[in-house]
This record gives structure tokens, C-alpha cells and sequence, in this order.
């Protein structure tokens, strides 16, 4: 597949959006741990910190997008998709996460713009199916809709079944993917599933 670049900057109201990592990693990295600190501990906080330094470190450029939403130069939001392979399926499926808004930044449509953004990009690009595991009331609101696992296994065992969630990026209705899955090496852990 052969990926979409985007400028580097788009303006949309006050926010730019962007998908320029280099040289922004540690800013980008410390956005997610401080983030995911805020609302779910230290423990949470430097788990999803490591997460994010592994995917951009060891993710292939093919495997993985990234979006930062930043306001004066500061990133407030960043959100990434990597890829999910089903063995017996030919589509490609992305799958979101992780996602942080800045703390003193939510509650202001920011993480939905970004998330529009994100999911028009992976359309361009010739992306079939998004996927996320998390808060149905919030990924709902950008199109995301529940799935079993019986139409779409995750790589690891859910242990929330209710926040597995899919969108087709095509005009095709969402069909189940065949055959197990197997996510990038940075979310290979069961601790995130």
C-alpha cells in the first residue's frame, strides 16, 4: 500500500494538524504520558508513554500514521493507527491507538477534529477498515460502531468485548475479517487488549 502524504501542516480554525514526528518524538511521547498519568495514574502514565516511543521507534513508516494537533507550537492531541493484519483477509485494517488530548485541552471538540482528520487521511490512502478498542460513547460520535469478536478477532483476548469497534473507510458495509490477527510489535502485549 502505498501511503498518503498529507502537507505537513493543515490549518483548520486556530489548530494545525500535523504528521511530522521527526525531532518531536520526546514532546510527542511526554503528550501521552503526562495525559494518560492525569486520568489514570503514574502506572498507566509511563505504560502508554512507552507504548508511543515504541511505535516510533520500531513501527515500519508503512505500518503506522501519526496525527498531532498543536495550537502555538505546543502539541495538545496526537493520535496513531497501526496496521492490523488478518492472515485470511485482504484488506487493510488500521487500528487506533493510543489517543490524548491534553488535559487543560478537552472538552473542546479538538480529539474529533483530529480523529476526522486521521480517518479521512487513512481513506485517501486506500485504508479499508479502522478499528479501536475503547469508549464507545466517544468513538461513536466519529462513526465507529461495535463489533463481536467473532467478525473480527482482536490479537489478544478483550478483556472489555463492549469497546472493540470498527468503521469501514470504503463505500462497502463493514463484513467480517477472516482469519486471526496479529497487531504491530508495539501493542503485541496483552496488557493493552
Amino acid at each position: 500500500m502505498s501511503r498518503l502524504l498529507i502537507d505537513p501542516f493543515k490549518r483548520e480554525e486556530s489548530m494545525w494538524f500535523s504528521t511530522d514526528t521527526q525531532g518531536r518524538e520526546e514532546a510527542i511521547i511526554e503528550l501521552f504520558r503526562a495525559t494518560f498519568t492525569a486520568s489514570e495514574g503514574a502506572e498507566e502514565g509511563s505504560l502508554i508513554g512507552n507504548l508511543v516511543q515504541n511505535l516510533l521507534a520500531s513501527t515500519a513508516a508503512q505500518d503506522r500514521f501519526a496525527f498531532m494537533a498543536e495550537d502555538d507550537g505546543a502539541i495538545n492531541a496526537g493520535i496513531f493507527f497501526s496496521r492490523l493484519t488478518y492472515e485470511q483477509d485482504e484488506r487493510a485494517v488500521f487500528v487506533l491507538a493510543p489517543v490524548a488530548v491534553a488535559t487543560d485541552q478537552q472538552g473542546k471538540g479538538i480529539g474529533q477534529r483530529l480523529l476526522n482528520q486521521g480517518l479521512a487521511t487513512l481513506r485517501s490512502a486506500g485504508v479499508d477498515i479502522a478499528m479501536t478498542y475503547g469508549d464507545p460513547g466517544y468513538y461513536t460520535k466519529v462513526g465507529f460502531r461495535p463489533i463481536s469478536e467473532a467478525d473480527a478477532p482482536a490479537p489478544f483476548k478483550l478483556s472489555r468485548p463492549e469497546g472493540w469497534l470498527a468503521l469501514s473507510l470504503t463505500d462497502r458495509a463493514m463484513t467480517p475479517l477472516k482469519g486471526p490477527s496479529r497487531c504491530v510489535e508495539a501493542l503485541n502485549d496483552p496488557v493493552f487488549w
